[in-house]
């Protein structure tokens, strides 16, 4: 199975892309998640929808929107809100990972091969065979 991350930006005007291919593509959704990591002394989040295979397909693309997004537990953002809602009418659980953050890879493809081989650690995403 070759997993790949297609960004869509950084989760300024792209979440609401996110979540219409949630809603869309709602028997295709594998996972969502929210990738939470350390920057510039406050935390951000990646917000991405991992989709199954179509037909007799090997390929799952992960959609992504890369660290645009403010995270606090107790208080958050509207943008990060309005995910949380298109998960849930999807039926759908919301994993959340503490993560490195993008900025300390030197290429952002480094970046999404860490993310795949943690998914992959933890069995949210097939392996690659």
């Amino acid at each position: 199975m070759i997993q790949k991350f297609i960004e869509l930006g950084q989760g300024y005007g792209d979440i609401f892309e996110l979540c219409e291919l949630m809603t869309t593509n709602t028997n295709r959704i594998h996972h969502t998640f929210a990738f939470v990591s350390e920057h510039n002394g406050g935390k951000v989040a990646s917000i991405a929808v991992a989709m199954k295979p179509v037909g007799e397909s090997k390929f799952m693309p992960i959609y992504i929107c890369r660290e645009g997004i403010p995270y606090n537990p107790e208080n958050q953002s509207k943008r990060f809100k309005l995910f949380e809602d298109a998960v849930a009418e999807n039926n759908q659980l919301l994993i959340t990972l503490d993560v490195k953050n993008s900025s300390i890879y030197v290429d952002t493809s480094l970046y999404y091969q860490y993310l795949t081989g943690a998914l992959r650690l933890y069995h949210y995403i097939p392996a690659l065979y």
